[in-house]
């Protein structure tokens, strides 16, 4: 497995597994499927509300003498509700409850945009549906929680989600502890160059989620009550050149999409619950594709009309302040 050297010395293995939207029983079998086929980064957050699941499957697995601790890579997510240096730290130690771990090897602030906790709802509302925006939110203090967790030994490293550049900026201006890795939506549609580029510059790796361009993402929104007519109709697996590389080298199309990011020193968490495309999602090392394939998969990126993940499907989050999407990148 190649790894990716986090700022901190950890190694990060490119190839994670995503588990958003995985029932517990879906992310149990996930979880064990996934181990089997040779992953070690696991990522899931406090809001998928399977953390718990996610402990039991690793701790049958570390109990029984099959992977030790030190292998694996086990990532989750600050909510939304806990963007407040008061609550940085109960959160972090439920999710350890839940995982049944000791430390994180990283621990990301979700999203940039808090919310008014409101105990045991993920997607706090109003009488509307609107979200009920935290307007307060002060992420340089919430980052300086952050930065207490690791030297409390909870986490071995701190990181971003769906921050843009001028949010990490004010970060690592103020940090004692620079961010290790920024996760943000990145697929063949919407290839964020200039934010990757950023970040590299500052020594912050980054991992896509939506690496094959989530194809579950309007049941979900759906799901929670928004539109999802709103989301581009934008179907990376079925993209002609895509597929035509896929039958060059023998390959699905999620194997290709995985492999043009990676080959980008890019990190990918593709989610599934199927246990052969769990299983087709890490063996993308056994092909290349050339300067000349790059290319032409580089030509596919549509920049911010190509993004899934927006306003449309969290209705009221675009009246935060630190609302991160407006920004060029």
């Amino acid at each position: 497995m190649k790894t990716i050297k986090l700022n901190n010395g950890s190694e990060m293995p490119i190839v994670g597994l995503g588990t958003w939207q995985a029932t517990d029983e879906e992310v149990e079998t996930a979880i064990n499927t996934a181990l089997e086929a040779g992953y070690r980064h696991i990522d899931t957050a406090y809001v998928y509300m399977n953390e718990a699941p996610i402990g039991r499957a690793l701790k049958k697995w570390l109990d029984s003498g099959k992977v030790k601790r030190e292998e694996l890579f086990i990532v989750t997510k600050l909510p939304n509700f806990g963007n407040h240096p008061d609550r940085v730290e109960k959160y972090i130690k439920r999710s350890l409850a839940a995982l049944q771990l000791d430390y994180l090897d990283l621990y990301l602030v979700h999203h940039p945009c808090g919310l008014v906790e409101r105990e045991g709802d993920m997607l706090p509302r109003d009488e509307s549906g609107a979200l009920l925006v935290d307007k307060e939110t002060d992420i340089i203090s919430v980052w300086k929680a952050m930065e207490k967790l690791v030297d409390a030994g909870l986490t071995r490293a701190i990181g971003l989600s769906n921050f843009n550049s001028n949010q990490i900026k004010r970060i690592t201006d103020s940090a004692r502890i620079v961010p290790a890795n920024l996760q943000v939506e990145l697929h063949v549609y919407f290839q964020q160059r200039e934010l990757v580029a950023f970040c590299h510059a500052l020594d912050i790796s980054v991992c896509a989620y939506a690496p094959i361009g989530s194809p579950g993402l309007q049941s979900f929104v759906k799901m929670i009550g928004d539109d999802p007519e709103m989301i581009p109709k934008l179907s990376p697996l079925t993209e002609p050149v895509v597929c035509k590389l896929a039958e060059k080298y023998n390959k699905t199309p999620a194997q290709v999409l995985l492999r043009h990011i990676i080959q980008r020193d890019i990190a990918v968490i593709p989610k599934s619950a199927n246990p052969q495309r769990i299983k087709q999602n890490i063996d993308i090392f056994d092909f290349e594709l050339s300067n000349e394939e790059m290319e032409e998969l580089n030509a596919l990126d549509k920049g911010h009309k190509g993004r899934l993940f927006g306003e449309h499907m969290l209705k009221g989050i675009n009246e935060h302040p630190e609302y991160p999407y407006r920004a060029p990148y």
